[in-house]
């Protein structure tokens, strides 16, 4: 990043936003960190917070003003939720973004995706960034991303620099979402498939790099505007293997018992079912243990080709699976003993 230019993440105080800003303050870049909430953490010397909402407009404009790049980071994920949520956060705080960006003049913007929205429930090897999106989607997150994705190339082609990166399965320390989820499951998790399904993950300061990365890239080479890229370890491994090497990282012993992926889609159709009756009944919040979308998730692969990712943006991962493994446990352990 280029010195004194002043720059605006959205979710800030997330996982994936709080690693950008952090490797941000290595730089002479004014911060600005644009969340729902105040975060104790980021209150340090060259970080601004604003409290607000994305789907604020005129929250989301004041922020951007005399902004020079945007990281829009925040979004609702999860499996399991009412629609108008994931398309309030995740389609109108885009399109959002993309007016506050238009109205303060920008100078580029890095949308985060996720590699879900081409997600067809079929394994995908290999795949990479022009793969189209499938006709339904099992979820509203990755519907919702892929909504997202589309208004950010069509804004591109109006004129508003912008690149879009799908990381794919973030981890590493500082994870508030899926390596604690799985440590908290250990005992009730049960292996779906075969076990042989290779997928890709991305360590956190990978996945941080990267953004700024694309940032640089697209200020130096603008014809890169509205290009999406796959970024990861581009190292893909079993995604049971993965998941036992979290749980070890957490000191839980690997997983033991398995289903079919036939018969864990056919449960999470049972659940789904079963939830949206106690939803409406009861108006149960609880995201359910198994859905169709992920048990299709959990048993085929999804490793993707990140060529156009080496040679645009220059990325490759600084650090490596066993790497960031031992960074993991560490601060698993830590944060046992506080």
């Amino acid at each position: 990043m280029k010195n004194n230019e002043t720059i605006l993440i959205t979710g800030g105080g997330g996982f994936l936003g709080s690693a950008i800003i952090k490797l941000l303050m290595k730089n002479k870049v004014e911060i600005i960190s644009f969340a729902r909430n105040h975060y104790p953490e980021l209150d340090k010397p060259g970080i601004k917070q604003i409290q607000g909402s994305i789907i604020d407009q005129n929250a989301i404009s004041a922020a951007c003003k005399n902004v020079n790049t945007v990281f829009h980071v925040a979004a609702k994920p999860g499996i399991w939720g009412k629609y108008k949520d994931y398309y309030q956060t995740n389609v109108i705080g885009t399109q959002n973004v993309i007016q506050a960006c238009r109205q303060n003049k920008v100078s580029s913007l890095i949308y985060t995706s996720s590699p879900s929205v081409i997600f067809t429930g079929f394994d995908m090897e290999g795949v990479d960034e022009s793969a189209p999106y499938p006709e339904k989607y099992h979820a509203h997150y990755p519907e919702t991303k892929a909504m997202a994705e589309r208004l950010v190339v069509k804004a591109s082609k109006k004129g508003l620099p912008a690149i879009i990166l799908r990381p794919h399965l973030i981890w590493g320390p500082g994870d508030n979402h899926l390596a604690p989820r799985i440590i908290a499951r250990a005992k009730k998790l049960i292996r779906v498939g075969n076990g042989t399904n290779l997928v890709d993950t991305i360590y956190i300061e990978n996945a941080a790099q990267a953004h700024l990365l694309a940032a640089r890239a697209l200020k130096n080479r603008p014809k890169l505007s509205g290009n999406i890229y796959f970024i990861s370890q581009d190292e893909p491994i079993f995604l049971w293997k993965m998941i036992d090497n979290i749980l070890a990282a957490g000191g839980k012993a690997p997983i033991k018992k398995s289903i079919s992926k036939r018969t864990a889609y056919i449960i999470g159709a049972m659940i789904e079912v079963i939830y949206k009756i106690a939803d409406k009944l009861f108006r149960l919040k609880q995201e359910p243990p198994l859905t169709r979308f992920v048990a299709q998730e959990l048993a085929t692969a999804h490793w993707f080709n990140i060529s156009a990712a080496k040679k645009d943006l220059g990325y490759k991962p600084n650090i490596s699976i066993n790497e960031g493994l031992v960074h993991l446990q560490k601060w698993l352990n830590k944060k046992a003993e506080a």
